[in-house]
């Protein structure tokens, strides 16, 4: 199955296209009329994957297992969640999380639901549909951080056969994490992550971009360079910086000029500030401050099983927190606890921005050490228009 293409390597079965032939649509979500919503829109619900795999997770995934729990239930407070779990772990996962998260028997291999699950698209009309990109978990054989994304690849379909949306099939990788919109035409990316040659090695700058316009439904990109120092994704946007509402941008930040991360926000600073939105313009930038720097301590990279294919973790890794890592639901922002020395003044800082909203901080440790936070293991199902 291995190919010299990392573009093509493991790709998906016939049967996934052929199979689900009447659900997939042919067209682009932007031919349609549709559109990717701003996350701070309405949403009807929330998606998440249980943790499992002991290669990935300290403790056999226990304690990341907790700190799913703490994300589920705090998210419950302000919309519904859902959770997929495998059949081996049904019962266990049933047993702690609250009777208010519906489970879901769901097969996959990692739980980051942001990455692999579907990006919902809206149409004014009332229409909810979903855009299932090709994964290769982020790299495939150059630099992919498990040798294996069967079940993953076919998260996208589930959750849309679930939900009873019909599905845009995209022809490229991508994933759900590399990209964050504004919700009227335009789209933060990192050139880190999208012209990474481990994703699509022969398309160009432009290809992608006109990938993105067609299945985000956007007309600006704004390209930032590189994500924060050190994370695994090769540098997803959603890490680096959000949007707070049009043509207001969060973005991570840091004052320590001998910090690698400092050149890269401060780049990413002077991109944003030259760049224009869909609309023409241009940004107010809102700096919060990093955690740490945080690096896994001895105890946690012991906890951690080695196998092939998968990198190994180890003593003093530095870790990619941020605190733009967050979920915004409807109504409330729910953040991770990283740093007790800046959790709350990060906290503070974000409930300025939203002030509407009651900021909410769950102890994420657990799932920094996995390799994200709490924005990549959720994947908001947005709320249907209201037809005009």
């Amino acid at each position: 199955r291995l190919g010299a293409n990392p573009s093509t390597q493991f790709p998906s079965p016939a049967w996934l296209e052929y199979a689900t032939m009447t659900h997939t649509l042919t067209t682009t979500p932007a031919a349609d009329g549709f559109r990717m919503p701003a996350e701070f829109e309405p949403h009807a619900g929330c998606w998440m994957l249980w943790p499992e795999r002991p290669d990935n997770w300290r403790g056999a995934a226990a304690p990341a297992q907790r700190a799913f729990v703490a994300v589920a239930t705090a998210i419950a407070r302000f919309e519904s969640v859902t959770v997929g779990v495998s059949q081996a772990y049904f019962v266990a996962a049933r047993r702690v999380l609250p009777e208010t998260v519906r489970l879901i028997e769901l097969s996959h291999d990692d739980s980051w639901m942001r990455d692999v699950g579907p990006t919902f698209v809206v149409h004014e009309r009332g229409a909810v549909r979903g855009v299932h990109w090709r994964f290769n978990a982020w790299g495939g054989l150059q630099g992919g951080l498990y040798s294996s994304w069967d079940q993953d690849e076919l998260v996208a379909l589930k959750v849309l056969e679930i939900e009873g949306r019909d599905r845009y099939r995209a022809p490229f990788i991508n994933e759900g994490g590399a990209v964050h919109v504004d919700g009227i035409g335009t789209a933060l990316v990192t050139e880190e992550c999208l012209l990474n040659a481990n994703r699509n090695p022969r398309l160009k700058r432009a290809q992608i971009e006109a990938h993105l316009r067609a299945y985000l439904g956007v007309s600006t990109i704004v390209w930032l360079g590189k994500g924060v120092f050190n994370d695994e994704t090769d540098g997803h946007v959603d890490n680096l910086a959000c949007f707070v509402r049009p043509g207001v941008v969060c973005l991570a930040w840091t004052d320590n000029r001998r910090d690698p991360q400092y050149a890269i926000s401060r780049d990413a600073w002077e991109r944003l500030h030259d760049a224009r939105d869909a609309r023409g313009r241009r940004f107010t930038v809102q700096k919060l401050p990093l955690p740490g720097p945080l690096a896994m301590t001895a105890h946690e990279a012991r906890g951690v099983e080695t196998r092939r294919g998968t990198p190994p973790r180890r003593t003093g890794h530095r870790l990619a927190g941020s605190y733009i890592n967050f979920y915004i639901a409807n109504g409330g922002i729910v953040m991770p606890l990283l740093d007790a020395r800046h959790d709350q003044a990060a906290a503070a800082h974000l409930q300025r921005l939203f002030p509407r909203h009651r900021v909410v901080g769950v102890a994420a440790r657990e799932i920094l050490l996995g390799g994200g936070n709490i924005h990549c293991i959720t994947q908001q199902v947005p709320a249907a228009p209201l037809a005009g």
